[in-house]
């Protein structure tokens, strides 16, 4: 392949290798290990200092956020990406701490819905300031402003990425 190839091919954002470089791969190796220690350290901080898990965390927020403080089972999964047998299971052992509801939908029998109790939001409120603090100290702190908004934009493009990636598979299937 000539180097004006190898320039094309750049310009229209492909890469010639299939396979990452020892460079690139130092990166994503850095990148995958710091987000498992910071997910890690996170989890344990809020385990310890709320008794709440990510699990347990990531479901009182959405509910907290949703019209009326319920969602549909199904659009609680999506919401936070996880599949409905995983969900059912954790709901499960949240409806019997008493911090969610489920019923079923009232249009719809096969469909169910979450609710956020009283216990539930009280919970959720007690968490999210010990959560946001351990938030601070172990992500934003570490970060200089021009970092955190390189951060920002580092995110967003792989969220993008991910999204069209998922739209081309769609498409794929069809």
């Amino acid at each position: 392949m000539s180097s004006e190839d190898e320039v094309v091919m750049e310009q229209s954002g492909k890469s010639a290798r299939q396979s990452p470089t020892p460079d690139e791969l130092a990166v994503w190796r850095e990148y995958v290990e710091t987000a498992e220690a910071l997910r890690q350290a996170l989890a344990a901080g809020l385990q310890a200092t709320s008794g709440v898990s990510p699990g347990d965390y990531a479901v009182l927020l959405a509910l907290s956020e949703s019209d009326g403080h319920r969602l549909r089972s199904s659009a609680l999964a999506e919401g936070i990406g996880w599949e409905r047998s995983r969900l059912s299971h954790h709901l499960g052992r949240m409806e019997g701490r008493g911090l969610i509801l489920r019923r079923k939908s009232g249009g719809d029998s096969r469909g169910a819905e979450v609710e956020l109790t009283d216990d539930g939001a009280r919970t959720f409120r007690a968490s999210s300031g010990p959560h946001l603090r351990l938030v601070r100290r172990l992500f934003i702190d570490a970060l200089a402003p021009a970092d955190l908004e390189a951060v920002g934009k580092v995110a967003t493009s792989l969220r993008r990425h991910l999204e069209e990636l998922a739209l081309e598979q769609e498409n794929d299937q069809d």
